[in-house]
C-alpha cells in the first residue's frame, strides 16, 4: 500500500496517508475479526506519517458515528490519540458545515477538552470549505463566540502551513487580522509534521517565516521541546 501513497507528490503525499488512515480505522470497525490493521500501519510502514494517520482516524469516527469520548481511549497513544478528535472536528466542518459553521454548534457529547481540539480541526477545515480566501476566514472567525476563537486559529496556522496555497500577501493578511499566538502553534505543528514525513514544502517554510518568525525546521523543533513538557510523556 505505502508505494502507491508515496506515488504523491510532497505537497499531497500526508493526505495520502490521512486518506488511508480513514479507510484502516473503518476496516478495523466492521471486520469481525483481524481489527488491528490501523495499529500495525501505525506501528510500521506509516509512522513517519503518523500525525496524518491519528487524523484520519477521526475521519472514520465522524463516519461510523462513534462515540469520541470512548473511541480516543482506543489509540495507544495518550496524546497523539487527541489528533483523531482534531480529525473529527475537521470532518464536520467540512460535511457538515451548516450545523458547524452557519449555526455554530458543537457536539453534545464531546468533553470539554475534546470540544477545544474539536474547535481546532474545525478551524482547519475552514481553509478549504472557505477556499482559502482569507478576508472570508477572518470574517468567519469573528463571527464565533470569543472563547472559541482562539482554537480556530490555530487550526487555520496548521491548515494554511501544511496545505499552503497562497501568497505571502495572504499569510501576511492572516497575520495581521488573526491570532498570532494561535496561528504560530499551528504553523510549528504542521512544520514538525512535514519534518518527520520528509515532505518539506516552500509553502511551509513561508508560514513559518511569517506566523512564527523563524524557519520551519527551529518552528519544529519547539515542539519537540513542548514534548519534552507533556504530562503525557513523563
Amino acid at each position: 500500500m505505502t508505494q502507491k501513497l508515496d506515488t504523491q507528490v510532497d505537497e499531497l503525499r500526508g493526505f495520502a496517508y490521512e486518506g488511508a488512515a480513514m479507510a484502516l480505522t473503518i476496516l478495523d470497525f466492521v471486520s469481525p475479526w483481524h481489527r488491528q490493521r490501523l495499529k500495525q500501519f501505525m506501528q510500521a510502514a506509516g509512522s513517519h506519517h503518523i500525525y496524518m494517520l491519528h487524523v484520519g482516524a477521526g475521519w472514520a469516527w465522524a463516519r461510523l458515528h462513534r462515540n469520541v469520548n470512548k473511541a480516543v481511549t482506543s489509540l495507544d497513544d495518550p496524546l497523539l490519540a487527541w489528533l483523531a478528535v482534531d480529525g473529527y472536528g475537521f470532518h464536520e466542518g467540512y460535511f457538515n458545515w451548516q450545523k458547524t459553521v452557519t449555526k455554530k454548534l458543537v457536539p453534545r457529547h464531546l468533553s470539554a477538552d475534546a470540544r477545544s481540539v474539536f474547535d481546532q480541526g474545525l478551524g482547519r477545515s475552514l481553509w478549504f470549505v472557505k477556499g482559502a480566501d482569507v478576508e472570508v476566514i477572518v470574517d468567519t472567525i469573528n463571527n464565533f463566540p470569543v472563547e472559541r476563537r482562539a482554537d480556530l486559529w490555530a487550526g487555520i496556522g496548521l491548515a494554511a502551513t501544511y496545505a499552503g496555497g497562497v501568497d505571502t500577501t495572504a499569510l501576511k493578511y492572516l497575520a495581521e487580522f488573526g491570532n498570532i499566538p494561535q496561528l504560530a502553534q499551528g504553523a510549528a505543528f504542521a512544520a514538525k509534521a512535514r519534518e518527520k514525513a520528509g515532505n518539506p514544502t516552500i509553502n511551509t517554510e513561508q508560514a513559518c517565516q511569517i506566523f512564527c518568525n523563524t524557519d520551519a525546521i527551529t518552528a519544529a523543533n519547539v515542539t519537540d521541546e513542548s514534548l519534552k513538557s507533556s504530562p503525557s510523556y513523563n
